[in-house]
C-alpha cells in the first residue's frame, strides 16, 4: 500500500522546497510547480530590527534552531508523508553564505535519507517563477527583479532561460529604500515605511533620476541616495529639518520613474509578452500601482504575486525547482552554497 502511495505521488512531482538564504526560515510543499499545498515561514525580523539590519552570524543561527520544525510542519500541513515527497529543492544562492548553508545541510541530508532527487536552485530564479504559482506566464517575456540585494531586468525568451539585460551598478533598490528610511529615522525594515508615508503625502522634494547612458538598462541608485542625505542634512543644519512625507515621496517618484519607464521600455524592445514584476520591493503599493497603469497603456499584462509570494519563501523555490525537477536535471550531493551564484548559468539549459 505504501509502494503504491509512494508511486502515485511521484506522479505529481512533490518538491519539498526549502528557503533560507537570509533571514527567513522556510519550507514547502509544491505539486508539479503550480499547487501550492503548504508553505511555512518563520521570519526573524524581530530578532535583526534592533540592530537595524540583518546579522549574518545571527540569521545563521536562527536558521539552525528552526529549521527540522519547519520542513516538518510544511510536510504535516501538505497532507502528505515524507516518503511521499518526489524531491527536495534548496536555495543554492545567491544569499549569506552561513544562511544557505543551514538549508543546503537540511536538504541533502534528507534527500539522502529519503533516496530522492536533490536540486539546487537559484533564489532569483524562485521570485521570478512565482508568478508561476498564481497565473501562466507567457514567452517571451520580461521580469523587472526588485529586492534587497537585487535589480535587474530580466528576458526570457523561453521557460526557465535567462538574459539579464540591465542590473544594478551600485545598491540595489531596496538597499536604498533601507538607506534612506535609516536616515529618516524610521524603524527597520524601512520598505513598507516610506511606502505608506510616499502616498500620505501631499507634496515631495524635487530629487534626480539616474537614466544612466543613452539606451542603457542598467540602474544606479547610489546618487539618489546621496541626494537624499544631502538634503536632509542641508535642511537640519538650517534648523528647518525637513517632513518625511515630503522627502519618501520625493525618493519614491524617482524610484518608480526609472524602474517603470526602463520596464516599459524593454518590454516594447523585446516584444515582451508578459511584465513579471518579482522580489520583496514588489510588495511595494505605489510600484505595483505605477506599473499597473503602465502596463494597461501598452496593452501588456501584468504579473504581480500575493505579497506572501513577494517576500522570500519556499513555495516560490518549489516552483523554480519544478523547471529542473521535469527534464532531469538533479543536482549532486557534493553542492556547495555559492553566494554569488549566476542566474544565467543556473538556466535549465545549462543542464
Amino acid at each position: 500500500m505504501q509502494a503504491e502511495n509512494r508511486n502515485e505521488a511521484n506522479k505529481k512531482d512533490l518538491i519539498l522546497a526549502i528557503e533560507t538564504s537570509c533571514d527567513e526560515t522556510s519550507a514547502a510543499v509544491v505539486e508539479g510547480g503550480k499547487n501550492i499545498l503548504s508553505n511555512v515561514v518563520s521570519s526573524q525580523i524581530d530578532v535583526h530590527v534592533r540592530f537595524g539590519g540583518v546579522v549574518p552570524e545571527i540569521a545563521s543561527r536562527k536558521h539552525v534552531e528552526t529549521i527540522t520544525l519547519i520542513m516538518e510542519e510544511a510536510v504535516k500541513k501538505s497532507g502528505y508523508r515524507m516518503q511521499d515527497l518526489s524531491a527536495i529543492a534548496v536555495t543554492q544562492g545567491p544569499g549569506l553564505v552561513g544562511a544557505l548553508l543551514v538549508g543546503i545541510i537540511a536538504a541533502k541530508s534528507l534527500a539522502m535519507a529519503l533516496q530522492i532527487p536533490l536540486i539546487g536552485t537559484h533564489h532569483i530564479a524562485g521570485h521570478i517563477y512565482a508568478n508561476e504559482l498564481v497565473d501562466d506566464i507567457q514567452y517571451p517575456c520580461m521580469a523587472l527583479v526588485v529586492s534587497g540585494g537585487h535589480t535587474e531586468l530580466v528576458h526570457m525568451e523561453s521557460e526557465g532561460v535567462f538574459d539579464i539585460i540591465g542590473h544594478t551598478r551600485d545598491d540595489a533598490v531596496g538597499e536604498a529604500y533601507d538607506k534612506v528610511a535609516r536616515a529618516l529615522k524610521l524603524p527597520y525594515p524601512g520598505g513598507p515605511h516610506i511606502d505608506r508615508l510616499a502616498a500620505e503625502a501631499q507634496s515631495a522634494i524635487a530629487l534626480p533620476r539616474a537614466w544612466l547612458e543613452e539606451g542603457s538598462y542598467d540602474f544606479s541608485f547610489s546618487g539618489l541616495k546621496s541626494a537624499v542625505l544631502a538634503a536632509i542634512n542641508t535642511a537640519s543644519m538650517k534648523a528647518e529639518p525637513l517632513d518625511a512625507g515630503t522627502v519618501a515621496k520625493g525618493f519614491q517618484l524617482s524610484i518608480i520613474d526609472v524602474l517603470v519607464t526602463k520596464a516599459m521600455r524593454a518590454v516594447k524592445q523585446y516584444g515582451s509578452k508578459q511584465l513579471l514584476l518579482c522580489g520583496g520591493v514588489a510588495a511595494n503599493k505605489g510600484l505595483r500601482t505605477a506599473l499597473a497603469e503602465s502596463c494597461a497603456a501598452a496593452n501588456v499584462p501584468l504579473l504581480v504575486p500575493p505579497l506572501a509570494l513577494c517576500t522570500d519563501n519556499a513555495a516560490m523555490i518549489g516552483a523554480a525547482a519544478q523547471l529542473k525537477l521535469a527534464r532531469g536535471q538533479y543536482t549532486s550531493l557534493d553542492m556547495k552554497a555559492e553566494p554569488g551564484l549566476s542566474l544565467e548559468e543556473w538556466s535549465v539549459m545549462q543542464g
